[in-house]
């Protein structure tokens, strides 16, 4: 690649060496010189190197795209990305039609009309019929690209299935923190961002009793394949960036301003690895809306399984709850006893852990007090 470099720069030298010799003869010409044959001559030149010009950065054109193939993101791994890489490769194979086109019809007349000896340019003040074809076939090619992408657009976005399984994604400096809605039911407790503490990173309102088999991961997000997926998002400092490139998804996560996105994976990780031959090869979540010095940081593995083993691996894991036994004093007196059963085996918190959070304002309840 860099001899290639090296060539070109040398090419493009000679032609702005050229150039300026040719600046110099035209200045002289200006001046009352005889420049008929020398018009002829240089004009010939001219056309040629328009040609090379065009058929040599067509090649490389060519080639780039495909040199770059072997970096492209493979197939998507939902239907809708599939249709999304469907419209873009679309656009551009359209574009670039229109582009090789236009462009050959540049160069090639520089070389089919240059100057001759008694040749005398036609002009045409107007021709309605050339008019009309090259502002009809563009607007309807337009509307074309338009109707389909919002077409597009609206399904993708449209609201996600009555089926679909919940998650929420809460974007901060600098990690992502995957909230699961239990086992017991599809159903996310309410949050409340004045909750949010050490203890319950994500302001889990546990007034409300959904919120009790809910827990969280900062490290992977597990789904289920063909099924559909319901991301909440949101942030709870700056602005980031839900992004799943195999997906094709991509959300902002907004302070304040909770987002949504859903989709369906039907490829699961396994699948992916012997379709890509990379045993190691992985889905990630990434954050693509710069937020900070440790942006680079916002990254965790997104694992798409069977139904069965999605279901075995969300019943091993134990609820926030349980494993945070200080949010017990935060659970109303009415909802004590339903919540009862999430506080089995958690250990109820120290002498010392109870005397740091009163210290703090809040009366810790322990698992036994619960029961």
């Amino acid at each position: 690649m860099i001899y290639i470099v090296a060539i070109l720069s040398i090419i493009f030298l000679g032609l702005a060496a050229l150039v300026v010799s040719r600046m110099a003869a035209v200045v002289k010409n200006a001046n009352g010189a005889n420049d008929s044959e020398f018009s002829i001559t240089s004009n010939r030149i001219n056309g040629v190197f328009f040609l090379i010009f065009f058929i040599v950065g067509l090649i490389g054109a060519v080639w780039s795209f495909m040199y770059a193939r072997q970096f492209f993101l493979p197939e998507a791994s939902s239907p809708h990305g599939r249709r999304t890489d469907f419209l873009f490769w679309l656009s551009m194979g359209i574009i670039t039609f229109a582009f090789v086109v236009t462009n050959a019809l540049l160069f090639i007349f520089a070389w089919k009309y240059q100057h001759k000896e008694g040749r005398r340019a036609a002009y045409y003040p107007e021709n309605h019929k050339l008019e009309l074809i090259w502002t009809v076939i563009p607007a309807v090619i337009m509307a074309v690209l338009v109707f389909t992408g919002w077409r597009a657009w609206r399904d993708i976005m449209a609201e996600a299935p009555e089926n679909s399984q919940v998650f929420e994604i809460v974007g901060k400096q600098f990690n992502w923190i995957v909230r699961y809605p239990g086992v017991d039911n599809n159903k996310l407790g309410a949050y409340n961002y004045k909750l949010i503490d050490n203890a319950n990173d994500t302001g889990i309102d546990y007034t409300d009793e959904a919120s009790f088999d809910d827990f969280t991961s900062t490290t992977e997000l597990h789904i289920p394949v063909n099924k559909p997926i319901l991301l909440k998002i949101r942030a709870r400092d700056v602005l980031h960036s839900v992004f799943i490139p195999h997906m094709r998804v991509k959300m902002d996560a907004v302070p304040g301003m909770p987002t949504r996105f859903a989709f369906t994976a039907d490829k699961t990780t396994d699948e992916m690895r012997n379709i890509t031959g990379n045993p190691n090869f992985g889905y990630e979540i990434a954050c693509t809306e710069v937020c900070g010095r440790g942006h680079f940081s916002m990254r965790i593995r997104l694992i798409v399984e069977d139904e069965a083993t999605w279901q075995a691996w969300c019943k091993e894991q134990k609820p926030l709850l349980s494993t945070t036994p200080e949010l017990a004093s935060r659970i109303p007196a009415n909802l004590k006893a339903k919540a009862a059963k999430y506080l089995d085996g958690a250990a109820a918190p120290s002498d010392s852990t109870t005397a740091a959070v009163q210290q703090g304002g809040i009366n810790v309840v322990s698992a036994a007090t619960i029961r």
